[in-house]
């Protein structure tokens, strides 16, 4: 297990602010226990969200050039056939992925090959369930064509209520690794997944996916 480098600026906030209200609480409030307890616990509390909510866990990635792998950790609450309108322009079926606070936040490719499309959107933070959302809020878009079959798709970072710091370090022209690391969301929000109409789907509304393990669909 890692603590992923996208946290540091945050533990580092973190630890000042912990520093600066343990110490209010001992000068300020010299023999007040009480005072002094909830200070300690507070800023307890607050590291350990830090150092949960970046970890980096070390994992076997499943590597399958027939496959598209889950590109995040969370549960698939959608699966719907859509128009995408913003780079294929055509029907795709539309997976749909949501990332809780609690889950890891590195965010993957699913599928290898180079990366023809990434750009960033700024925009609203709407909640992250909402359908708009994939249209309004901040969000950013990449497309990748595979490396053999040379079929397209397109993953996009959706920001949520809670995330508003998104992570992408995709650069049009990039070749990508499967599983490779591609970005990072901060606080919980989406991803969505834009693939060809005839991917055969592996996963149902209500799976729970581990990123770059769970098999999404195959070729």
């Amino acid at each position: 297990m890692k603590f992923h480098k996208e946290g540091i600026a945050t533990l580092l906030v973190t630890i000042l602010f912990s520093t600066i209200i343990i110490s209010i609480a001992h000068f300020v409030f010299p023999t007040f226990a009480i005072a002094h307890w909830f200070a300690y616990l507070l800023s307890a509390f607050l590291l350990v969200v830090v150092i949960q909510f970046f970890r980096h866990p070390t994992r076997v990635h499943t590597i399958n050039p027939n496959a598209i792998i889950a590109p995040a950790d969370g549960e698939v609450v959608v699966i719907e056939e859509t128009e995408e309108t913003e780079y294929f322009k055509d029907k795709r079926i539309q997976v749909s992925i949501f990332m809780s606070p609690i889950n890891v936040h590195v965010n993957r490719y699913p599928i290898a090959g180079e990366v023809t499309y990434a750009k960033y959107h700024a925009g609203k933070f709407l909640v992250a369930s909402l359908p708009k959302a994939s249209t309004e809020n901040e969000r950013t878009s990449i497309v990748v064509k595979h490396a053999t079959n040379g079929k397209s798709i397109l993953f996009r970072q959706v920001a949520g209520a809670l995330a508003r710091r998104i992570v992408m370090y995709s650069k049009q022209g990039d070749i990508a690794t499967q599983c490779g690391e591609m970005g990072f969301i901060k606080f919980g929000s989406r991803v969505d997944l834009y693939l060809p109409l005839d991917a055969k789907l592996k996963v149902k509304i209500g799976d729970v996916c581990v990123g770059s393990q769970t098999v999404i669909a195959e070729f």
